[in-house]
């Protein structure tokens, strides 16, 4: 095959995830073989950034991009449409790599020649419910670069460290719920991923420290090609350890989210553990590395490339396209704004909440202040009632006390004394006021 150029799209080329991570393998690939592979997106990051280490052209502009691709490389529906209206004589190869995501949503053109589908159910997204023809489908599964991802040293008997690792994953959640399940069995684990704030452009070295790994999709497929176990695992469900019975289902659903369909539950994680066999692993991982490697998915690519350069166009007319087009995704962008809004109401909210918390935690710090004040005050009080209490019980053990006590007892003598005394205070209180 002569040497191509092939422009890529993408949602993102930020943080390493499914499609950014495909674009790249996919793109460098073809870079190795002598083509020229070209990559756009609206949104750059370190994605981007290896690519152009790597020598690969990457744009956020395509009036940037004069040269004509021989082929677009589409991911993500938005990003295709604007490669579409900026070559509209190129051949296109749209790709649905998820069954949930809007972005997902395959774009009808004229200039689409194949879609390719990375499992059964991005496939079933196309024909079952977006009426793409079957003759006009392609299915690729996923697949690893193995340079990258080497082998591990051989398993141990029992697991001793494993790995969340999604970038869904965050310190709580349902990585407790798998804490939970390692700690019994006195495994210990990590999380690495986007939302857990470590993110790695290296999960070749990270996954070959780890035993056991709970992932989906791609993040799975690369553990299992290293040499780890694997639980299927991310925020949306759980699903099973891969074993060789079960390989061939999951890896038509990609280790995906129609395999995530149990509620995340310590005894379920525990039993999945505990079939943990490293010999039915070590099947898996050569599986892996014998059925799923980034060269041969590449001469697949190729190949679809080339089917696609070769199918004839048909003759459009490109305003009344467009009218389609708007009128098919108007009600997605109308909930966008319909979000946004309530995005911009929420956050309207959030603050009002938060200075309504600041003031609360003020008036909570002045009343805690109180509260200790008043507490002194009573605790000193209580000191001087003890005080006065132990002063009163030395008074009344006075012997000079105790004898007037006994003298006031005796009959007809105690109520004479009594008498008298009052007779004389009586007297005595004229005189100290005429004073």
């Amino acid at each position: 095959m002569r040497k191509i150029s092939v422009l890529f799209t993408n949602n993102t080329l930020g943080a390493p995830a499914g499609s950014e991570s495909y674009l790249r393998d996919v793109a460098l690939a073809l870079l190795r073989r002598g083509h020229h592979p070209v990559a756009f997106s609206l949104v750059l990051g370190s994605i981007a950034e290896e690519l152009r280490r790597a020598t690969v052209p990457v744009v956020d502009d395509l009036a940037r991009l004069s040269a004509r691709p021989d082929v677009i490389h589409g991911h993500h529906h938005l990003e295709t449409l604007m490669a579409a209206l900026r070559f509209p004589d190129v051949p296109i190869v749209h790709f649905c790599h998820g069954w949930i995501p809007w972005e997902e949503l395959p774009l009808q053109h004229p200039s689409i020649r194949r879609y390719v589908a990375v499992d059964e159910v991005c496939l079933d997204r196309l024909v079952r419910e977006e009426g793409i023809p079957v003759d006009r489908t392609e299915l690729l599964l996923n697949f690893v670069d193995l340079e990258r991802f080497r082998c591990r040293a051989p398993l141990p008997l029992q697991p001793r460290r494993a790995l969340v690792f999604s970038n869904s994953a965050g310190p709580t959640g349902y990585t407790q719920t798998i804490e939970k399940a390692c700690s019994e069995r006195g495994i210990s684990l990590d999380v690495v991923g986007l939302h857990h704030g470590n993110s790695t452009d290296a999960p070749e070295k990270v996954l070959a420290q780890y035993d056991l790994v709970f992932a989906k999709a791609r993040a799975a497929l690369e553990a299992m090609a290293v040499g780890c176990g694997v639980v299927l695992a991310d925020a949306v469900g759980c699903g099973p350890l891969v074993t060789p019975d079960n390989f061939d289902q999951l890896r038509n659903r990609n280790f995906g989210v129609r395999e995530l369909h149990r509620a995340h539950d310590p005894q379920w994680y525990a039993a999945q553990i505990g079939r943990y066999e490293t010999g039915a692993l070590a099947h898996v991982s050569a599986r892996v590395r014998a059925e799923a490697s980034l060269e041969d998915a590449v001469e697949r690519l190729l190949t679809i490339y080339a089917n696609a350069m070769a199918t004839p166009a048909e003759p459009y007319d490109p305003p009344r396209v467009a009218g389609e087009h708007l009128h098919r995704i108007a009600s997605h962008l109308k909930r966008a704004g319909s979000v946004s809004t309530t995005n911009n109401e929420l956050t309207l909210e959030l603050e009002m909440a938060r200075a309504e918390l600041d003031t609360l935690r003020t008036e909570l710090v002045r009343r805690n202040e109180v509260l200790l004040a008043t507490a002194e005050s009573l605790a000193a009080a209580g000191d001087r009632e003890r005080l006065l209490q132990t002063q009163i019980a030395a008074y009344q053990a006075l012997p000079s006390l105790r004898v007037r006590d006994g003298i006031l007892r005796i009959p007809l003598v105690g109520p004479a004394l009594r008498a008298g005394c009052r007779y004389l205070a009586g007297r005595l209180e004229p005189d100290v006021a005429s004073r």
